[in-house]
């Protein structure tokens, strides 16, 4: 009897990986790395208030070179002014990251975003269970370790 090879068990982000380039591919960007990494390009004041939506292409003209894209932005309401003056500096990151004049030109939607927000950030543990979690730790000589274990141990009992 042949004995069976390994299993080789491949990420599911390699198997889908072709379904969201086509996806992708089919609001015009080139990169999915646009969307995923927005809040790199564009920093994280833009991005937490506009996220890419499509880049339309012109038809090119024979004979002439291809004519820069527009990126669509859904932009949330009372940023969107802000996002307006911004333009420049983002049309320059969006480049920088394309790496050449990809981009000439944004248009903005004015919309909720549809992402949802991100995590609140978690609270600091209450001192004095911190305190109370740092008297078991009297076999730990390093001051700061310990100090840190007792943030970690406090913040862990709490959730």
């Amino acid at each position: 009897m042949a004995k069976p090879g390994p299993i080789s068990a491949k990420p599911l982000s390699v198997l889908l990986s072709d379904v969201f380039s086509d996806a992708y591919a089919k609001q015009g960007f080139a990169a999915r790395e646009l969307v995923t990494r927005w809040a790199d390009i564009a920093g994280p004041e833009i991005a937490a208030h506009s996220e890419p939506l499509k880049m339309q292409w012109q038809r090119p003209v024979e004979g002439q070179p291809q004519e820069p894209a527009t990126l669509i932005l859904r932009v949330e309401g009372p940023a969107a002014l802000e996002i307006q003056h911004s333009s420049d500096v983002i049309l320059q990151r969006v480049n920088r990251f394309f790496g050449w004049s990809a981009v000439g030109r944004l248009a903005l939607r004015q919309a909720p975003l549809s992402r949802r927000k991100g995590a609140a950030r978690s609270r600091a543990p209450d001192p004095k269970s911190v305190a109370k979690v740092a008297e078991t730790l009297s076999a730990v000589e390093d001051e700061e370790l310990r100090a840190a274990l007792a943030r970690l141990g406090a913040a862990i009992k709490r959730n």
